[in-house]
């Protein structure tokens, strides 16, 4: 049985990065070598695996217990590593027993994981944490989640007197553009109810996420020589910072925690003759996110009040749903995440998510599925890491999971 290092290294070593530009499904070819082994390594562990052509891993492992009705739980995790950061040729550094000073990524002279800048570091001191060389990010997302489940399956094949019900794995591709539940097939799946383990530190339970949409503006200009402006000239960049200026200065990322929902600006190009700017708009709120929406699309229409009708336009895209409506009626696959937790010494947090997640269309397809932490810290960065502990504590809540609803 390899060890949850070994797979997880394994697994890294691969580039699996999706790409929101591409059409096709999965969007980059390079997710499918990793799906690819996934699959192969659970057909040689004896597990039914299938993989499509949409880049989705599916395998069931059947209940021992065929004299008790016990409902089909699910494991889902994604294989692709964000856009944000590099994630080709990733090094990862392993610094057993971690004492509290700084961690030089070796691979950028002078780069440095620094508790003064991430204070978060010191709860791991005494542990082994696995860190970037500071060329790429780790991949930790998700791929400790894509380990931990792994190692799971690999227990529980492993020791058949381990008893349990029907178990559902499911490995997806494109999650970080926005796409893993596009094609997931949740009858073909078979789980009543399924956890995605792509959460953060230990402990975190979130059955909450943002409601979400990307909007995208574009400014018509119109150029002029800037000698001869006076009065004709419309510069679409500079109007496309006053519609910027537009919106609430307080409600950005960078100022909000908790339930706040912001407006994040993502992208911009432009020129005199146009311009363009990419935000995405969340609110845990149904109403607030509505009224985000409403916003922007008033924004445009001072816009084109000051500088004539057309100068401005805007396209709102939905993402996704808050998945508390659809969780919280079996509100008792919460209650069992909490105990496989408190089973492992873990103090559960359940806090919303400050983004998004598979689960949370999942739960709208008819899968309530919240989601449970892998254990990485600083996600689509080069100052990534994971405390090996945390991802060891995690495989053991999916066994206690499954034991639990097999009790």
């Amino acid at each position: 049985m390899d060890t949850l290092l070994d797979r997880f290294l394994r697994y890294v070593a691969l580039d699996t990065q999706s790409d929101e530009h591409s059409e096709t499904s999965p969007s980059t070819a390079r997710q499918l070598v990793l799906l690819g082994l996934l699959r192969d390594e659970l057909r040689a562990m004896g597990v039914e695996a299938t993989l499509n052509e949409s880049g989705y891993v599916m395998a069931r492992i059947p209940s021992n217990c065929p004299d008790r009705d016990i409902p089909a739980i699910g494991f889902i995790a994604h294989a692709d590593t964000s856009p944000d950061a590099s994630g080709k040729d990733v090094r990862p550094q392993i610094i057993k027993n971690y004492d509290g000073s700084n961690i030089a990524l070796k691979g950028v002279p002078g780069l440095f994981l620094r508790p003064a800048e991430f204070p978060e570091l010191r709860r791991y001191i005494g542990q082994t944490l696995i860190t970037t060389d500071g060329t790429t990010l780790l991949g930790a997302d998700d791929k400790a989640g894509v380990a931990e489940i792994m190692y799971a399956v690999d227990y529980l094949v492993s020791h058949p007197g381990f008893r349990h019900g029907e178990v559902c794995i499911g490995f997806t591709p494109d999650e970080e553009i926005g796409r893993g539940a596009d094609r997931f097939d949740v009858e073909r799946f078979g789980a009543k109810y399924a956890y995605t383990m792509d959460g953060g530190e230990a402990g975190e339970l979130e059955f909450e996420n943002f409601n979400a949409a990307a909007a995208t503006v574009r400014i018509r200009g119109l150029n002029v020589h800037p000698g001869y402006a006076k009065g004709k000239m419309k510069n679409a960049i500079r109007i496309l910072e006053e519609f910027d200026a537009l919106l609430p200065p307080q409600e950005k990322p960078e100022y909000t925690e908790g339930y706040e929902g912001f407006y994040h600006i993502v992208a911009f190009e432009g020129s005199v003759e146009q311009a363009g700017a990419t935000y995405i708009l969340r609110d845990h709120s149904l109403e607030k996110y509505e009224q985000k929406k409403a916003l922007i699309r008033s924004c445009v229409e001072t816009i084109n009040a000051r500088y004539g009708e057309g100068t401005a336009s805007v396209e709102i895209r939905h993402q996704y749903y808050n998945m508390r409506s659809q969780v919280e009626p079996h509100y008792f696959i919460i209650e069992k995440a909490v105990k496989a937790m408190e089973m492992e010494g873990i103090t559960p947090k359940i806090q919303p998510i400050r983004g998004g997640t598979d689960g949370a269309r999942l739960s709208f397809m008819g899968l309530p599925c919240p989601n449970l932490f892998a254990g990485g810290l600083n996600f689509h960065s080069r100052m990534e890491f994971v405390p090996l502990e945390s991802m060891e504590k995690a495989a053991k809540v999916i066994l206690n999971l499954i034991s639990l609803f097999a009790e």
